[in-house]
């Protein structure tokens, strides 16, 4: 999986430009920009460190998966962040948005949930005792 100074990458591998439309799911990986529209999920390949930007004219009509993302434009669909999501003034989202970490600008707008996702190292389960010289409670 990624560890914690898992950052996203500084470069971009792809571009779907602004007049390009795509009908079917998307998988990627490296860092990914989209400019144009895409029906369909997009997917990051499982546990690599993914970055996809969307521009401001951009939209997505699908899930999408990423372990980062940057959103100016829209989604309409649940979106899951393993690592972080930033928000910028323009992102619309119409769907749950499962997160890490969040940045999010004046003017973006989410309509669902925000549901954040602790690593299952960070959580730690109660452990009860019984106490001293007590017996269980048999039912």
């Amino acid at each position: 999986m990624f560890n914690k100074s898992s950052k996203p990458q500084n470069r971009i591998d792809s571009l779907i430009g602004a007049t390009t439309r795509i009908d079917g799911n998307v998988t990627f990986s490296g860092g990914i920009r989209l400019d144009g529209v895409i029906n369909g999920n997009v997917s990051a390949e499982p546990d690599q460190a993914a970055v996809l930007v969307l521009s401001e004219h951009a939209r997505i009509d699908g899930e999408v998966k990423a372990s980062h993302l940057v959103v100016n434009g829209a989604i309409n669909g649940p979106v899951h962040a393993s690592e972080t999501i930033e928000l910028q003034s323009n992102a619309r989202i119409r769907g749950d948005v499962h997160y890490k970490s969040m940045e999010m600008q004046l003017g973006a707008v989410v309509e669902g949930r925000l549901v954040h996702v602790a690593l299952a190292s960070e959580v730690r389960p109660v452990e009860l005792k019984l106490a001293a010289g007590g017996t269980p409670n048999p039912r």
